[in-house]
């Protein structure tokens, strides 16, 4: 079963309930990300196999894009 019930396929966007897309046959993903829970019970395990805190992963988010200099 899938972690949410709605659903969107990686191919043509459409959204529907089940594991398999109506439309085009491709797979669906969950249209939306789990609910947070600060009693997260797996999230020491989640952040040790990201690798959390590493230099490689600090460098690797997101930033805000700097201003060219004029």
């Amino acid at each position: 079963m899938a972690r949410t019930r709605l659903q969107r396929c990686t191919v043509c966007g459409e959204y529907g309930l089940g594991e398999e897309c109506k439309k085009c046959g491709a797979k669906m993903t969950a249209a939306a990300p789990m609910k947070y829970s600060p009693q997260d019970a797996q999230g020491a395990r989640r952040r040790q196999r990201e690798d959390a805190g590493s230099d490689e992963w600090i460098e690797e988010l997101p930033t805000p894009r700097k201003e060219e200099d004029e």
